[in-house]
């Protein structure tokens, strides 16, 4: 059987929307499961719902290696064009239609596609949250894989083009993974940001950077306008810009006590 498309799902503990995933998938001559860290019932439920999928384990550090997540699929994969989903995303039908159209198209190598992003089970539009458009189907024969620990990028000749229909990306789904994300996502950013010799922390630099995101947000970019969910959205990615600079000044004052600063 030739495969034209794979699909590549990254999913960690996503027992509760593994299923609703896959089910949007299931157009694809193949599907390849990342289980990163995935010790619920996240695996036996792609069994149960798609029994030709391929499940690929990895334990490593949570939330820290998702260009090796995404290569692992790519390797994986046998497909002429390969899509990649996270599972809190889904595929809706104009969506299926479009790209099974759009791999037929010898002239662009890969795609990016509008994420309709929902936010604690509510859809936003400003902010900067749409169109969100994301590079996620490549034809195989340009594409090289992912490269970039923080901000991984698919490494990717020939045209570039762009699908018309939203790709649901369910992100935020409760205040509590949104911790943990924060947790994980800022502890790298600092890092990244010490390591590149960023100028010393001090409480001005802190304050500003806080309200200058938070202005950024709900003014400029009239996330007020998403009403009271934008307003949740706006000061929590103010805080975690807070957390990211605290962070710094932490690493800053640690390796000062060790002597090289």
């Amino acid at each position: 059987m030739e495969i034209k498309l794979s699909i590549i799902i990254l999913a960690g503990n996503e027992e509760k929307i593994i299923a609703k995933c896959l089910e949007t998938c299931s157009f694809a001559d193949e599907i390849i499961l990342v289980a990163a860290n995935s010790h619920d019932k996240t695996k036996k439920i792609a069994l149960k719902t798609y029994k030709q999928i391929k499940i690929i384990e990895v334990n490593d550090e949570y939330n820290k290696h998702f260009s090796k997540w995404r290569n692992l699929g790519y390797k994986a994969s046998k497909g002429q064009w390969i899509l990649y989903i996270d599972a809190d995303e889904r595929i809706t039908s104009s969506l299926q239609k479009e790209i099974v159209g759009a791999i037929k198209n010898k002239d662009i190598s890969h795609y990016a596609i509008p994420r309709a992003n929902y936010f604690l089970g509510k859809r936003v539009k400003h902010g900067g949250t749409y169109p969100d458009y994301v590079k996620r189907l490549f034809n195989r024969k340009y594409f090289k894989g992912y490269r970039g620990i923080l901000h991984e990028e698919p490494q990717i000749q020939g045209q570039l083009g762009y699908l018309k229909n939203d790709l649901l990306h369910f992100t935020h789904r409760d205040l509590y993974s949104m911790i943990q994300k924060t947790i994980a996502w800022t502890d790298m950013e600092a890092k990244a940001l010490f390591e590149s010799n960023h100028p010393k922390i001090v409480s001005w630099r802190i304050f500003r950077m806080f309200f200058t995101k938070l202005w950024q947000r709900l003014i400029k970019e009239k996330m007020w306008q998403d009403g009271t969910i934008g307003f949740i959205s706006s000061i929590y990615e103010a805080f975690d810009t807070f957390i990211i600079y605290a962070r710094l000044w932490e690493l800053q004052q640690n390796d000062k006590k060790s002597g090289n600063l």
